[in-house]
């Protein structure tokens, strides 16, 4: 059984408006995986679930004994999309950028499955969730006191406040050190102390600013960098 243009024309459509939709909120966050990526990927998962249905009712229809598994290209599909969608995750020092991305590249892979075999219930449901993830839960995320990680590096004279002395006024601050490495340059005479530090996401700016001033201000310390 060969599917009805209006069929296909269908399905395609549902795909092309939601990878539309999620493609055009990557793009206005600058990714480089956005409305045209978005929209191939979405469309080309669901080309795939058409050819797969076709050619299961083509060999049905001639009676052979061996038909073809309509799940298997669809495996092709999502393994290939891993690779697609891990070349979007970039990581810059402690910086991870792009996982949404990703996310969002294999999700629009999954719908496009469902509309291209004719599951629109599944595939809109989907696309509601989606929505739900990239529009309204952004909002609610600015609201919680999630954690926060950070690096911090500060270098002091030998003889300038010991990394005790530092850990305590990063605790008086609402900073968690959750490690320390050490490091001295004699010749210099100097030491540096390298921070792995932990507070609440809503402070971000603030408690680095008032962590770099206050330590600043005590004898000994020379150079202070916050990454």
């Amino acid at each position: 059984m060969i599917l009805p243009s209006s069929e296909i024309a269908l399905r395609l459509g549902c795909v092309l408006a939601a990878s539309a939709v999620l493609g055009l909120e990557r793009e206005t966050h600058g990714r480089a995986a956005g409305l045209r990526t978005t929209l191939l990927v979405g469309v080309g998962a669901a080309i795939s679930m058409i050819l797969s249905e076709s050619f299961y009712h083509e060999t049905s229809a001639q009676g052979q004994g061996w038909r073809p598994d309509p799940a298997r290209l669809a495996a092709g599909v999502l393994t290939g999309m891993g690779f697609l969608g891990a070349g979007t995750i970039i990581r810059q020092e402690n910086i991870i950028r792009g996982v949404t991305t990703a996310a969002v590249l294999w999700f629009v892979t999954m719908l496009g499955l469902a509309f291209g075999s004719g599951q629109f219930l599944l595939g809109f449901a989907g696309f509601a969730v989606a929505l739900l993830a990239l529009f309204l839960l952004p909002i609610l995320e600015t609201q919680l006191k999630t954690d926060w990680y950070a690096h911090a590096t500060i270098t002091l004279r030998v003889d300038g406040p010991g990394e005790k002395e530092v850990q305590e006024d990063l605790l008086r601050l609402g900073i968690v050190v959750k490690d320390v490495e050490i490091d001295y340059d004699l010749q210099a005479n100097e030491k540096r102390f390298r921070f792995a530090l932990k507070f609440k996401r809503d402070r971000l700016f603030e408690l680095a600013e008032t962590a770099v001033r206050e330590l600043r201000q005590r004898p000994g310390v020379l150079r202070i960098h916050w990454s």
